[in-house]
């Protein structure tokens, strides 16, 4: 498993602002269910699936059960970061026409509490697999595995992935590079979670 700051180094200020994070989206369930969660960045040149894989290892220590979805079919690397293969996963779930009544191809990780659904081999069509029923069965089916189904997607600005998966989750996390990401570019990024009426959670600066 690819080195992980909260596992390697839990007394960090970095590991501290992912336990911060965790007690944010904790109070935030207060106003309103927060089950699945999709996590996302602004642009390329943010590390959103370390983040995000970060974000899963604090919950999981807090006792939590967490399932990671890798939704970003075009550059997957949760089951890198946790050492598992990907020869089944959502592409291969999705795609199967009895996906919503078969098992999802989940896999446990070395962290306690922490399980993955990896992106699964490559497609040539990434958004035909991600339709907005497709994802909402999915999701309604991942819900009863763990606490919070936390999502992986591509950035908001690269290609639409992102807008499907926000569409569907119960709340949006959005990670900015505090010295490349451009303002108007987050703004932007704001603005197109805001048109499919996204949840946002909160902005991270990374």
């Amino acid at each position: 498993m690819t080195n992980l700051i909260t596992l390697t180094d839990p007394r960090s200020p970095a590991a501290e602002a992912y336990q911060s994070l965790r007690t944010n989206i904790e109070f935030a369930r207060l106003e309103q269910p927060l089950h699945s969660l999709l996590v996302t960045s602004v642009d390329t040149g943010t590390d959103k699936s370390r983040a995000l894989a970060n974000l899963a290892v604090v919950m999981a220590q807090a006792g939590d059960r967490v399932l990671v979805v890798d939704g970003d079919l075009r550059r997957p690397q949760q089951h890198e970061i946790f050492g598992l293969p990907n020869q089944q996963g959502l592409t291969t779930w999705l795609t199967d026409e009895r996906a919503i009544t078969s098992p999802p191809p989940v896999q446990k990780t070395a962290v306690e509490r922490v399980q993955l659904l990896s992106a699964g081999p490559a497609t040539a069509h990434p958004t035909t697999i991600l339709s907005t029923k497709r994802l909402a069965e999915a999701l309604g089916k991942l819900g009863g595995l763990a606490d919070y189904v936390l999502c992986d997607a591509p950035p908001v600005l690269a290609v639409t992935d992102a807008a499907l998966w926000a569409s569907q989750v119960d709340g949006v996390i959005l990670l900015i590079n505090a010295g490349n990401t451009r303002r108007e570019h987050a703004q932007r990024a704001k603005q197109i979670l805001e048109k499919v009426h996204a949840r946002l959670i909160g902005a991270v600066l990374l």
